[in-house]
């Protein structure tokens, strides 16, 4: 549940043995590779690129509807070579579906006018055609006009009209703009698409013979990507006539390893610590319990290294605002049992076994949510029966609502700044921080205050925001101060950062999301039990197979938009408000150059 300590590993041995040494240390792995060419900073992605390719020509020829029989016998297999044949069959095929799609549209156009060949110049003493699709109630002004015209189609609203004439008529002598019709007859394009849908063919053809080498490829993909990465390693290195250097970051903990596998090559080496001008990769560090808030943290920021890891935070704030937002027992027993279906095989890999334990611990949250709220599928329980003794909250009763989602967004905001205090206890301008903790706290406890605790509630409130803004005056900025002039600015820096107070009141009122979906959500399902009951009474026999088919839609269709509501919002309350006061900076993944096994 935290960012790893990384230190500098430079490495330095002959130039002879470079190639040992690099096959020994990614055999060793847990180092990240630091390039010292300046203009191949990014080689460090050239793995990455590499096996992305493999997987999607692997994916690509997956999704193919006809498999060949595999090939088991890797003699005559170019890994490289059978990757790029795919590509390119996928990119050929892009290609010609999209000449496909250009050939059949305008044939539909030309079809209209019929198989014709243009003139060439001079063919017809300088006389040319000019096309126009003329409405009918304008063909009037048409007829009326002195020019050579025949209609040679026409549809129910407009009438296609051929001009014969040295050049283009002018724009009063016809109602409409003329239409291009293109260089290419009928009979032309129709060729046309008749070559292309062959090449299709073709091209089909070969996505599915090479389907025959799915099973060396995803055999092979672990190996290649270990050669890809041996190669980039090459290219990160400096290299002298008799020596070369590498540099790398490495964790703290791996540093045993790192100084015997120094000793044993007989290599020179040396250990520093972030000069704090460099940025290093971050490496974070949580137990699989909570590893699921990780891989949410991975996919939207990697937090910059000297901040702090937010993943423990965002795995059970996600979880709250996922079950409040979802806001049904019954909806979070079905996705448990769907859980409990895929159990086994998400614990097969690591990031399954992540996941798993987030769906878990989310899914669970989600049902006691339901429970304390009263609502199964949208019913509420009778009462003086059990669930209803559990019933600790109303949907309907919106002030309280309300109240509940305005203060998880106090306490999310108020804790996103104590954060940042912490991180900033070297700085003045930790108080800052602490000051919009104390300012949403305060004002939280200044909305709630009621007739009989006014008075004390107001008191402590007004206390807390007047020394709240005084922090934010004083200590928004780490500016020195030489002289009367540096304070004088100093002040006007904070009273500029007072600003933010509108901001920070929008973020928190943004919680009220959770309460709005999560009414949405129950009115909703509310909704379709209502009206599958009118239609089984109101259709005896058949109402009853039509209000089972309402209820199976009608939930369906709810738990879907309360999936899609619960990970879209639950995820931008914390990437996007909690973030803003909390983490900064963006890091980079630490990228461990170590041998991959398989797939």
């Amino acid at each position: 549940m935290a960012i790893v300590t990384l230190k500098k590993l430079t490495l330095c041995g002959l130039i002879a043995e470079k190639s040992a040494v690099l096959n020994e240390l990614h055999s060793l792995g847990g180092t990240h590779l630091i390039s010292m060419q300046g203009a191949l900073k990014k080689s460090e992605n050239v793995p990455a690129q590499h096996i992305d390719e493999a997987l999607t020509a692997l994916k690509y020829l997956q999704q193919c509807n006809k498999h060949r029989h595999q090939v088991r016998h890797a003699e005559d297999f170019d890994f490289n070579a059978v990757v790029q044949d795919v590509l390119a069959v996928k990119n050929n095929l892009r290609e010609l579906l999209e000449q496909q799609e250009f050939l059949l549209d305008r044939i539909k156009q030309v079809a209209l006018w019929g198989d014709f060949n243009l003139a060439q110049e001079g063919d017809i003493a300088g006389y040319k055609l000019w096309f126009y699709i003329v409405p009918k109630r304008l063909m009037p002004q048409v007829i009326a006009s002195k020019l050579i015209w025949e209609q040679v189609n026409q549809s129910n609203t407009d009438a296609y009209i051929a001009v014969i004439a040295k050049q283009e008529p002018p724009a009063k002598a016809m109602p409409v703009p003329r239409t291009h019709t293109g260089k290419f007859s009928l009979s032309e394009l129709k060729k046309q698409l008749e070559e292309v849908e062959l090449d299709l063919e073709d091209a089909y053809a070969k996505r599915e013979y090479l389907t025959r080498w799915m099973s060396l490829i995803l055999l092979n993909l672990a190996e290649y990507e270990n050669k890809s990465a041996l190669k980039a390693a090459h290219l990160l290195t400096r290299d002298e006539p008799d020596v070369f250097v590498l540099q790398s970051w490495v964790a703290v903990e791996d540093l045993p390893r790192i100084e015997k596998f120094a000793l044993k090559l007989q290599l020179a080496y040396l250990l520093e610590d972030p000069d704090g001008d460099e940025l290093p990769p971050t490496l974070l560090n949580n137990t699989n319990t909570f590893a699921g808030g990780e891989e949410i943290v991975k996919f939207y920021q990697m937090p910059n290294y000297y901040a702090w890891d937010p993943s423990i935070v965002v795995f059970f704030s996600f979880a709250l605002f996922f079950a409040m937002i979802l806001s049904d027992a019954g909806y979070a027993a079905v996705f448990m049992s769907f859980l409990l279906l895929k159990w086994k095989p998400m614990g097969l890999t690591v990031k399954g076994l992540r996941f798993r334990q987030l769906l878990l611990i989310t899914l669970t949250a989600s049902f006691v949510w339901g429970v304390l709220v009263g609502s199964y599928f949208g019913v509420s329980p009778g009462v003086g029966t059990f669930p209803a003794k559990l019933k600790l909250l109303d949907m309907n009763d919106f002030d309280s609502m309300m109240k509940i989602s305005i203060f998880v967004g106090v306490i999310h905001i108020a804790f996103a700044n104590l954060v940042q205090a912490y991180q900033h206890r070297q700085k003045t301008t930790r108080f800052a921080s602490l000051g919009w903790a104390m300012f949403v706290i305060g004002g939280f406890m200044l909305w709630q205050g009621t007739a009989s605790q006014q008075l004390m509630l107001e008191q402590s409130a007004f206390g807390l925001i007047g020394l709240a803004v005084l922090c934010l005056i004083l200590f928004s900025t780490d500016r020195p101060i030489r002289g009367p002039v540096d304070f004088i600015l100093r002040l006007f820096d904070g009273i500029k950062s007072l600003t933010s107070i509108t901001k920070i009141f929008g973020d928190v009122l943004s919680y009220m999301r959770l309460f709005a979906l999560g009414l949405a959500s129950a009115s909703l399902a509310l909704t379709f039990n209502d009206l599958a009951t009118q239609v089984y009474h109101a259709m005896p026999g058949m109402g009853l197979l039509f209000s089972i088919l309402i209820l199976l839609i009608g939930h369906t269709l709810n738990i879907m938009l309360g999936i899609m509501s619960g990970v879209v919002h639950g995820l931008r309350l914390n990437f996007i408000e909690f973030y803003n006061w909390s983490v900064s900076d963006e890091g980079y993944p630490f990228n461990a150059f170590s041998k991959k096994e398989g797939y």
